[in-house]
């Protein structure tokens, strides 16, 4: 057996002895006795699964101990963990590790040729899946875990493209005030600074939604496989959607059953319901040019004094514009983070605040020092 493929199942035969032992001291963790009787039965799958890679192993020529490795460090930690604080912290664990499980079960069948370590990836990855799903429901999770498919919006983007302008370029005529030299010096500093800061931010807005498109398109490709190799477990996914939207039990089966007559219309579906990813409303170079233009706008603002007036009127015209800009963009952020209106502005203030103050001062000290 070639190296890297032995590296790689001794991999998953620990993790699986892992799992079994986490979802013990789940268990033992838990004062509900029906989630103990849960937690117990998956353990056992889990030993099952440890056993199956051991024999794999052991077909392929490299024997392991039939009682399976010792639970790795790590699982010890979390065990521990999960003893101190209860099993709502050992849940959450889990479940990211049976949503990792599905992923890279799916990934090793589809890239095995075919043999046993083929069928025997396909059945864990659909046992995995199931078990993700168990864990989703005791967690009040989303269904399957190892689905990514967060995402951003206009004016969030609007918002933190002005106000990484507005902080960086602000600290940086902060700088060059300090270093106190002249005047139109510190105007070519502050548009300098506010086209790389505008082009940096573009290009990262663009990078981040074309990351984003192909993120959801790998993750559509993955719901289809899935759809194909574990159509049962799809089919009962999809029943439980449409009961969770109020269609009675009978019907939403029927439903979802007819829904996966159809690979197309079933991916569609899944899509929808399950992932979440609708019809993209942008692309790649739109983001790009919103994120830039209002990094521009915001990293204009410190400068813009420099173009009418002169002198210490300059400077703390920019000052001042510059500190009521950071509480506005940070009562603006609120919408987003869900605080207060004013203690969100007033930590931005603060923050603009401090960068002007080590700019100054970073400044001050280079003007001196060399």
């Amino acid at each position: 057996m070639p190296k890297p493929e032995l590296h790689h199942w001794l991999h998953h035969w620990q993790d699986e002895a892992d799992a079994a032992f986490l979802y013990r001291s789940l268990a033992s963790a838990e004062d509900d006795a029906k989630k103990r009787v849960i937690y117990q039965k998956l353990a056992d799958v889990e030993d099952r699964h440890t056993q199956m890679w051991a024999k794999l192993l052991g077909d392929h020529g490299h024997t392991v101990p039939a009682a399976g490795p010792r639970p790795s460090r790590n699982a010890r930690f979390m065990a521990w963990l999960g003893r101190r604080f209860g099993s709502r912290y050992l849940l959450p664990v889990l479940l990211r590790e049976e949503g990792r499980e599905v992923k890279g079960y799916m990934d090793l069948h589809r890239d095995t040729p075919t043999g046993d370590a083929k069928a025997v990836s396909l059945t864990l990855a659909k046992e995995s899946a199931a078990h993700a799903e168990t864990l989703a429901g005791l967690a009040g999770s989303k269904s399957e875990p190892w689905h990514r498919t967060g995402s951003g919006g206009f004016l969030r983007n609007v918002v933190y493209g002005f106000n990484d302008g507005l902080t960086a370029n602000f600290g940086l005529v902060a700088g060059v005030i300090g270093a106190a030299v002249e005047p139109h010096v510190i105007l070519i500093s502050g548009v300098a600074g506010m086209i790389a800061d505008a082009l940096s931010m573009g290009s990262s807005g663009y990078l981040a939604a074309k990351s984003e498109q192909e993120v959801y398109a790998h993750e559509i490709a993955m719901e289809r496989e899935e759809i194909r190799l574990m159509p049962d477990v799809e089919e009962e996914e999809l029943a439980l959607v449409y009961e969770a939207k109020g269609i009675e039990a009978s019907h939403a089966r029927a439903f979802a059953a007819e829904v996966m007559r159809d690979p197309v219309r079933a991916l569609d579906e899944q899509v929808r319901e399950e992932l979440k990813i609708g019809e993209a409303h942008t692309t790649p170079k739109r983001e790009g040019l919103i994120t830039g233009a209002a990094t521009a706008v915001g990293a204009f603002i410190p400068v813009a004094p420099f173009l009418v007036f002169t002198g210490p009127t300059a400077i703390w015209t920019a000052f001042s514009v510059s500190m009521l800009s950071h509480f506005a963009v940070g009562a603006a952020r609120s919408f987003f983070t869900g605080r207060s209106i004013i203690r969100s502005g007033l930590d931005m203030f603060v923050v603009g605040l401090g960068v002007a103050v080590v700019g100054y001062y970073v400044g001050l000290f280079v003007a001196r020092v060399f």
